[in-house]
């Protein structure tokens, strides 16, 4: 959501900007529309001022015993006027909120300006691709082999774009997320939080994902509950219609949920293995904080995000999203993307966006500074990690030649081995 204000001094520029990300402003309506709320509010004013004048005379001749009821006719055809123009106004002003809460976010001025992913900028990278002297294998065949990763049997339960985990595969799942969670609360400075995994109408406006992505959600039949998309939703909805305490900020917090994503428009893209899925789980990072403050935040919770890599030895690269390529949200975006060997490329693995004001405005979170004065917080997100793509590219870079994968040093405390083998069991 935008400030009205701002839009109606900038509106050129706005455009401008808005057109390096596809979105085409349609200035002439809504300088129309603004035009005519302006001019119903002017006169609704007038009419207002007049009738008091009018009703002051009124008290006058009536006090002096005179007629009134030219005067009082008057009145009442000016009541109607205004009740027939505050309607008006309160329509316009709906058709102000719906225009404006179909409008993206305005990119940050230091975003590239591009079409597509193509246009992305690399601003870093750490470690080197593994070289492998044998062919390495993509996940779903290791997986496979290894009776840890079970896509048929997930696929008569539920459907396709699911998963079933065996053994060592479903241990190393958890073992991610007590890792992550861990390093985040421990050592990043987050609280972590378990939200509903349930969410309402409401939440998925105030983060931006109603109405325009509805497609992209699961809905549960006569509810106003929808399967949550990312813990980016319920954790930002935390302080929707709150005001916060300027000595509060920057709040750093983080959670672990199950994610639920239709993909719609996505299909031909990443559809064998785990990549790309209905249901994942992830522990993701969410930040408010003061409006001056919040690109210092936006590098430091990428940086939380990649220090996870790190500490896993898995090699990756940093970009920042194109205008075409940044989410509707967002004014800027980091993706950083992991190296897979199994796809001999890098792929997504964690989003790190500051949404600015854009978000606040639509949840209504402020915050009130040492002066008094409110005013709308910055909410930033970040994937820290997901734990499927995590998973994947964990045993595509660490497989070994005999189809074994070994195991990251920093999960064998928590995942009790350093070596992965065939899960032997009754049932294959």
């Amino acid at each position: 959501m935008h400030d009205l204000s701002h839009f109606r001094a900038n509106l050129d520029a706005i455009a401008q900007r808005l057109a390096t990300r596809g979105f085409v402003l349609n200035v002439e309506e809504f300088r129309a529309l603004d035009s005519e709320r302006r001019a119903a509010i002017t006169e609704s004013e007038q009419l207002k001022a007049q009738k008091n004048a009018e009703s002051a005379e009124i008290a006058k001749l009536r006090k002096q015993g005179l007629d009134a009821e030219d005067r009082q006719q008057k009145v009442r055809s000016m009541s109607e006027r205004i009740s027939a123009l505050d309607d008006k106004v309160k329509e316009l002003d709906e058709s102000f909120r719906t225009m404006l809460a179909g409008i993206p976010n305005i990119p940050h001025e230091s975003v590239p300006v591009g079409k597509t992913a193509e246009d992305n900028v690399e601003v870093r990278r750490w470690g080197q691709p593994r070289q492998f002297d044998f062919e390495p294998k993509p996940h779903w065949d290791l997986g496979a082999d290894l009776r840890i990763l079970d896509l048929e049997r997930a696929a008569k339960i539920t459907g396709a774009r699911f998963a079933v985990y065996w053994g060592a595969g479903a241990k190393l799942e958890r073992a991610l997320m007590n890792f992550m969670l861990d390093v985040h609360t421990r050592e990043h400075g987050y609280t972590e939080v378990f939200p509903p995994c349930m969410i309402n109408s409401a939440s998925l406006y105030g983060t931006g994902q109603l109405p325009k992505f509805k497609a992209d959600l699961f809905k549960v039949e006569d509810h106003d509950l929808w399967l949550s998309p990312t813990a980016e939703v319920p954790v930002t909805n935390l302080f929707r219609d709150e005001t916060l305490d300027a000595d509060w900020l920057p709040i750093s917090l983080c959670a672990y949920t199950p994610c639920f994503r239709s993909e719609a428009g996505s299909y031909g893209r990443d559809v064998r293995g785990i990549i790309r899925v209905h249901q994942f789980h992830k522990v993701e990072m969410v930040k408010f904080a003061m409006p001056d403050q919040s690109y210092d935040e936006l590098e430091k919770m990428t940086a939380n995000a990649e220090d996870i890599l790190k500490r896993l030895g898995l090699p990756f690269r940093t970009v920042v999203l194109s205008t075409g390529d940044t989410g509707a949200s967002a004014a800027k975006t980091y993706d950083v993307e992991a190296w897979l060997p199994g796809q001999n490329g890098y792929k997504e693995i964690s989003s790190c966006s500051n949404c600015e004001a854009y978000q606040a405005r639509r949840a209504s979170i402020r915050v009130k500074s040492a002066k008094g004065k409110a005013e709308y917080v910055h909410t930033l997100n970040g994937s820290g990690l997901p734990i499927g793509r995590t998973w994947v590219a964990i045993v595509e870079n660490y497989q070994q030649a005999d189809g074994t994968i070994l195991v990251p040093e920093a999960l064998r405390p928590y995942l009790g081995t350093d070596c992965i083998k065939p899960e032997s069991q009754p049932f294959h």
